[in-house]
């Protein structure tokens, strides 16, 4: 395997503008002066991924108390996303990133293991992004191969939300 970009605390955030389920495009930038949670997930209304974002969906209220926004980032087409919402009364900003471009610039995408091979797909990952009055992030947390389950619940308990 070869050696995956990771970021960590203190890194710049990179960039990004990203179609959402409506087509409207988002960019980092437009959360300036914010916090945001930025997580990769790799596919809409498949089990682990719609336990991830109906836990962000249903602990909003404490994410939006700390000022923090949730932003889900997936290959999917916005299309997919906007049944992924439907389906689920989903309360969180999700965008597409299909060319996978800043999934890979996030360390998000990349070789990985799946039942014990080696694949390229989308690394589920979340990180705090403190966006400064420029618009320009600076990573505050960065987790890797996270776990679906109880993920929400953990980033509540452990950081500085």
């Amino acid at each position: 395997m070869s050696e995956p970009i990771r970021l960590e605390k203190g890194d710049t955030a990179p960039a990004f503008t990203l179609k959402n389920d409506r087509g409207e495009e988002v960019s980092l930038a437009d959360f300036a002066g914010q916090r945001v949670i930025v997580y990769f997930y790799p596919k809409a209304n498949t089990p682990g991924c719609t336990t991830e974002a109906c836990d962000f969906t249903d602990s909003m209220e404490q994410f939006r108390d700390a000022s923090v926004t949730v932003l889900g980032v997936s290959p999917d087409p916005v299309d997919k996303l906007a049944k992924f919402r439907a389906d689920h009364s989903l309360g969180i900003e999700l965008l597409s990133d299909e060319p996978k471009a800043t999934l890979t610039e996030y360390g998000a995408f990349g070789e990985k293991k799946n039942y014990g091979k080696v694949v390229q797909g989308v690394i589920r990952s979340t990180f705090l992004v403190s966006v400064n009055d420029a618009g320009v992030g600076t990573i505050g947390q960065a987790q890797y191969n996270v776990k679906a389950t109880g993920h929400v619940g953990r980033i509540l308990r452990d950081w500085d939300i």
